[in-house]
């Protein structure tokens, strides 16, 4: 298979070709490392690759048990562990750390017959909304390569958007699928709390806060993943009740006639660029004329925005000290600024202030979140706003100052830039971004989230395969694109 053609198609796509025996496992591992060489050294996605492991045997008589049999797969250094592969999760501290055992997801991944070949990049412990680890430098945007492709994802989204893979690992504890998604043009969906198992090495990561999901060019990709990734194992501490319906067969649904409910409104009165803000009301007559009933509304936290910010900077940086100093006991490093970026030091010593009433109230402001967001779902169906407020920042712009923040005051940064994705971690509730939209004067993505009740992946799905066939994305690819012969490359990278 030539590389022109491998990008044409999604990942249930290469799965069909595996499993009527038109290619093999063995060629796509082959393309995708062609794809890697032609487009890393320009967006710095992947960080290594090794023998792919987990597709040996697709073909026609594995599509059954496997349907993703033999499709290219990475994931992100954190969030998922590979035996025998480095974890190192983005930072010094961890660097060279090799896992002994596969976490139950990868377990999950190899059982659908996902080949991973490698890992992404990821910025420090997932800590941030740009790639730019000091450990392997910053991933930059195929779309604009002055740009970062988002975080903490970044790594999985940039891989993707530049076609070395059909779909990805990511994880999301504030945004994380859904920013990279939005910046480079893909879809990202965060499950429900609970829907796919976070063990065994962890019954929950930020008390709940983190999920494992992907990234993905076509809906169906991702619903054909999760449809693998789903489901509670021994010990885990939530349970999202199984859907009615596998996902895959949700995207071809009609969503039916929703109440969507459009909020235009940062918290923490954040603005909307006039990019964003064009996108969001184009999106909502799109809503409209496909029949779905679309008003305005505002999203009550049922807390105030400085208390909201405040709990989840409790919760954030009161993990961060024992993940820490058990890998500085682990690999007998230091914490300190030769081992970790300040941003993470800053919040490992917030944190060891943090006390355990602090904490307890941190975790009573999640529950009123939650219930109170859970409330809104009562009168719509679906709540719609921008993903990001702003177009992809330039490399370098969220590091500004960062030696001058303490903990908390990284946490209000990250927040401010991101002020409609976190409050669907906080809540639990599922929410996706959807790549419907671009800036015309820089032809950057824009992603517009579109969230909904507990539980109620289907609705997402059912709704985001219309909006697909309604407004298709698959035709926009970047300049940094693996199936372009010569390669565009866009701008030139920063230094």
């Amino acid at each position: 298979m030539k590389l022109s053609e491998y990008v044409t198609h999604d990942a249930v796509g290469l799965a069909g070709l595996v499993a009527r025996g038109e290619v093999t496992a063995a060629e796509l591992e082959a393309v995708a490392l062609e794809a890697v060489a032609a487009v890393n050294p320009l967006v710095n996605a992947v960080v290594e690759t090794w023998p792919a492991e987990g597709g040996e045997t697709a073909g026609p008589a594995a599509a059954g048990q496997a349907p993703l049999a033999g499709v290219p797969f990475l994931i992100k250094d954190v969030g998922v562990t590979m035996a025998g592969k480095r974890s190192e999760l983005g930072s010094r501290l961890a660097e060279g750390l090799i896992a002994p055992d596969d976490s139950y997801l990868m377990r999950r991944f190899r059982a659908a017959g996902l080949a991973t070949f490698g890992r992404t990049a990821t910025p420090e412990f997932a800590y941030g909304i740009t790639t730019e680890p000091v450990l392997y430098g910053p991933t930059r945007n195929p779309w604009d390569l002055g740009r970062s492709a988002g975080g903490s994802s970044g790594g999985a989204a940039a891989a993707v958007a530049a076609g070395v893979v059909p779909i990805a690992h990511g994880t999301d504890a504030a945004g994380s699928i859904r920013i990279p998604a939005s910046g480079t043009g893909l879809f990202g969906l965060k499950p429900t709390r609970g829907r796919v198992s976070l063990g065994p090495d962890a019954d929950e990561i930020f008390n709940g806060l983190a999920v494992q999901g992907s990234v993905s060019r076509t809906v169906r990709d991702s619903a054909a993943l999760l449809d693998r990734m789903r489901g509670p194992e021994s010990g885990d501490p939530y349970f999202a009740a199984e859907p009615d319906r596998v996902y895959a067969h949700e995207v071809t649904r009609d969503p039916g006639r929703l109440r969507v409910g459009v909020v235009a409104g940062a918290g923490g009165g954040r603005g909307t660029e006039g990019p964003v803000a064009a996108a969001l009301s184009r999106t909502a007559e799109l809503l409209a004329s496909l029949g779905h009933e679309v008003s305005e509304a505002t999203l009550d936290l049922g807390v105030s925005w400085a208390e909201y910010v405040l709990a989840n900077a409790r919760l954030w940086t009161a993990n961060l000290v024992p993940w820490l100093d058990g890998l500085a006991a682990a690999t007998g490093r230091t914490v300190g600024l030769s081992t970790v970026q300040p941003e993470t030091l800053a919040g490992y010593f917030w944190g060891r202030r943090v006390t355990g009433a602090d904490f307890v109230r941190a975790l009573g402001v999640r529950n009123t979140v939650a219930r109170s967001v859970g409330r809104h779902f009562l009168r719509y169906d679906v709540l719609l706003s921008p993903t990001l407020p702003e177009l992809p920042p330039r490399l370098g712009e969220y590091a500004e100052g960062v030696e001058d923040l303490d903990g908390a005051g990284w946490i209000d940064r990250i927040f401010d830039r991101s002020p409609f994705t976190a409050v669907h971690n906080v809540a639990g509730t599922p929410a996706m971004s959807v790549p419907l939209e671009s800036d015309a004067a820089t032809g950057l993505p824009v992603g517009l989230q579109f969230a909904a009740g507990h539980g109620r992946e289907d609705t997402l799905f059912r709704l985001a395969g219309q909006l697909e066939r309604a407004a298709p994305w698959a035709h926009r690819v970047p300049g940094v694109w693996a199936g372009s012969a010569p390669l565009d490359t866009g701008r030139a990278p920063a230094r």
